[in-house]
């Protein structure tokens, strides 16, 4: 990879987060600007990521999947970052994750080698494009979706016409039912297998793919890990099948699927599936890297119960991501207005958690927010904060708050901060969405 584009590009007051009245200068030099979140040297909201837990939870999963036998292909829809990628490259990442060509679009301008379009490749711009990298990059390893023998199809007649001299690989996606994409049963996916065989030598079945994370909110609260392995076995159960019919275009089989909640169970029965061929199986969590303070932070806890792999590595994933906030209004007792909202932060799954707060020219460093400070709701650009009656909040005052689901509060901002353990800005990351 090579982001050395991103560090040169330039920033100025027009980027939400820097100072108002401050010149362009370049990226990479943002850590030399003397700034520090506590000393008001920015405006407030401001969107950070600690850069000790960054590194903690890199480190963390690349661990995770060497005690497992399995690699990480992180999803990079969650940061679209390419400065981010390239720290999970350097921590052993087999390859990034794409949801969509857009994406994959930004993947290649920073020369991402591998990438895995977890979804189907659908429409003449978007074949296009995968065939002209193909043809240009013969060092270009790319894997995407099949759900259809009309998308078989599809994607055997752009491939024939374009005759790369090599074969456009192809995952068979495994689906549930009332869920998205993917197969619903062992004929059906059996019949699509077949068709991916029938065009060697333009496809090339390579694995089969699910994604078990949808699971975790169509199943009822307590039989998820019920749901989700019944889930992961049908999976096998495909690619054994294919297997059997000898369907599989090469070595090794990739087996992937593996959300941010349930990789642990996704490590587990892959890795015993017991196929003919060698197999490798692929992880896809995105938000392990940044993690939360609300949803994957209790999904991670029950996660680190059930896996003996995880315990043994020590302490769990952290949180790295936080928003900064101002108090700005005190309107009635019970509540405290902040300077942050919707528009800086995510909301889809919980609103964002009051972690600490500071007092600029009277504290010496932050301070715990306990239980009782709860988020109530959210506007475009306020924050509705529950305090205790006697809280010492007050106008001026400033706030952190963690967020739940990362994706959602990364799309919200064009750079984020990276910060060291005082607060002093170091670096910066840019996203591209």
């Amino acid at each position: 990879m090579d982001v050395t584009a991103i560090l040169e590009s330039h920033v100025d007051d027009q980027t939400k987060g820097i100072p108002g009245g401050v010149a362009p200068f370049p990226l990479g030099e943002i850590g030399r600007q003397g700034w520090n979140v506590l000393r008001e040297d920015l405006p407030l909201p401001v969107a950070v990521i600690r850069e000790s837990a960054l590194k903690h939870n890199a480190r963390w999963m690349q661990q995770f999947v060497e005690k497992t036998g399995s690699v990480i292909c992180p999803h990079g829809k969650t940061s679209m970052s390419p400065q981010l990628f390239e720290l999970q490259l350097d921590h052993g990442a087999w390859g990034i994750t794409a949801a969509t060509v857009s994406q994959l679009h930004v993947y290649r301008r920073y020369g991402i080698a591998r990438v895995l379009l977890a979804n189907q490749l659908v429409g003449n711009q978007n074949v296009r494009y995968v065939l002209d990298e193909l043809e240009r990059d013969p060092g270009f390893d790319f894997y995407c979706l099949v759900d259809s023998i009309r998308g078989v199809e599809i994607l055997a007649s752009a491939a024939r016409e374009r005759a790369l001299g090599r074969p456009l690989q192809v995952l068979l996606e495994i689906g549930f039912p009332g869920g998205r994409t993917g197969v619903r049963d062992l004929s059906q996916a059996l019949d699509v297998a077949r068709a991916v065989s029938a065009a060697q030598p333009v496809l090339s079945l390579r694995g089969i793919e699910g994604f078990e994370g949808m699971l975790m909110v169509t199943a009822e609260r307590g039989s998820q890990v019920t749901v989700v392995g019944e889930f992961l076995d049908r999976i096998v159960e495909v690619a054994q099948a294919c297997d059997r019919e000898e369907l599989f275009g090469g070595e090794p089989v990739i087996m992937t699927a593996g959300g941010s909640a349930f990789f642990d169970l996704v490590a587990e029965r892959f890795n015993n599936a017991g196929l003919s061929r060698s197999t490798l199986v692929v992880l896809r969590s995105g938000c392990y890297l940044t993690h939360d303070s609300s949803l994957y932070t209790d999904l991670h806890q029950a996660l680190r119960e059930r896996s003996g792999e995880a315990r043994a590595i020590g302490e769990g994933l952290v949180h790295a991501l936080e928003v900064w906030s101002y108090v700005q209004s005190r309107p009635e007792p019970g509540c405290a207005m902040l300077t942050m909202g919707k528009r800086d932060c995510s909301f889809d799954f919980k609103l964002p958690t009051p972690i600490q707060w500071f007092r600029p020219g009277s504290h010496q460093g932050p301070e715990p927010l306990g239980d009782e400070y709860s988020m109530k709701s959210l506007n475009d650009q306020h924050g509705y904060l529950g305090v205790p009656i006697d809280t010492p909040l007050e106008v001026g005052d400033m706030v952190a708050c963690g967020i739940s689901h990362p994706c959602m509060t990364f799309d919200r901002w064009q750079l984020l901060l990276v910060v060291n353990d005082e607060y002093d800005v170091t670096s910066a990351v840019r996203t591209f969405f």
